[in-house]
């Protein structure tokens, strides 16, 4: 069990990420790859993606194992800003933290050449990682960041809503079943006995697509506290890869414009209908159809319902036709202080 302690200044400095974390997600996604759970949401994704690799995932398998700790440099803060920001952070990493970390990896098992040479600092070895995780990214998490960007949104406003109704308790209190809220400490579920203690410094909370069960904390205590947890999932599929949807056609007239554009940051079904001055009944029609469209993402939160923007619904909003490039920032993705 991990058990993560909090005083009165951390509550205060708690923040939620403001984007999905791009190596996060990277790394968290060769765990779904090679194991068999969540075959609803990710069994397409992982044939899709299988399909696209060659060696990426025999080469970075033995830095991230199916099970346990892998090097806290693989996932910096500047993940939050992009892909590139975040390889030229795990670039620039201290040659000591490297090898110190990659020294605890090898106590558990033996490792490849190349790593090892990595852990000496030798150049050459980190072009090969940085090469493999820009070719496993743009196979496995390139093609769906749109999805995966809309996931997160959709929790966030989950999230949000909870803090807004109750503060720091009520944001702790709604993360999922595998973390409880008994203040002034959060349990989690986890696969070593733990102790976090935040001393003032807050924590920083990280919805992940490709999180699932546990959550995930950095290994080494003196880094700057952040906890991954699995965002929750609106639906239990995985779309294919971003495209207009076939649907969009359907999307006309005044009311159903309105409706898109009433939804924000997220709202309730009873919330939109005041907001557009129509019945419950026909809020939730048309936010059927701009979900079928691709523009909506609906999540249960309570006994309501809670509709949130996708990229391509919020893009659609601005005037434009893109969706969002993977890795790329929507808006300002440093954690807003709760």
């Amino acid at each position: 069990m991990l058990r993560v302690h909090f005083t009165g200044l951390d509550l205060a400095r708690l923040r939620l990420a403001g984007d999905p974390d791009v190596l996060w997600e990277t790394v968290l996604s060769l765990h779904r790859l090679r194991d068999k759970q969540g075959e609803s949401i990710y069994g397409d994704w992982r044939t899709e993606t299988r399909a696209r690799l060659n060696s990426e995932t025999r080469l970075l398998a033995p830095l991230v194992p199916p099970r346990g700790y892998f090097p806290d440099f693989l996932t910096p803060p500047e993940g939050a800003l992009g892909l590139e920001s975040g390889v030229q952070a795990l670039r620039a990493t201290p040659a000591e933290r490297v090898h110190e970390e990659l020294g605890r990896l090898s106590t558990v098992r033996t490792l490849p050449a190349w790593i090892r040479s990595l852990a000496e600092g030798d150049a050459r070895a980190f072009g090969k990682l940085i090469s493999a995780l820009h070719a496993y990214h743009e196979a496995a998490i390139a093609p769906y960041w749109a999805h995966i960007q809309a996931q997160i949104e959709a929790d966030r406003a989950v999230r949000g809503r909870a803090l807004l109704d109750g503060g720091a308790d009520a944001l702790l209190s709604s993360l999922p079943p595998t973390m409880r809220w008994r203040a002034p400490v959060l349990e989690a579920d986890y696969p070593v006995d733990r102790d976090l203690y935040l001393n003032g410094r807050g924590l920083l909370l990280v919805p992940s697509f490709f999180c699932r069960g546990n959550p995930v904390a950095l290994q080494n205590p003196d880094l700057s506290p952040v906890l991954v947890y699995p965002a929750r999932h609106a639906s239990e599929s995985t779309p294919p890869v971003a495209t207009a949807p076939r649907s969009l056609g359907k999307l006309v007239g005044h009311t159903r414009s309105a409706v898109l554009g009433s939804i924000g940051g997220g709202c309730t079904t009873s919330e939109l209908a005041r907001r557009v001055g129509v019945s419950a009944a026909s809020a939730s029609q048309h936010a059927g159809v701009l979900r079928e469209a691709g523009l909506v993402l609906t999540l249960r939160h309570g006994s309501a319902v809670l509709h949130t923007l996708t990229p391509l619904g919020a893009a659609l909003l601005r005037g434009g036709h893109e969706v969002p490039v993977s890795g790329g920032r929507r808006r300002r993705s440093t954690a807003a202080p709760m």
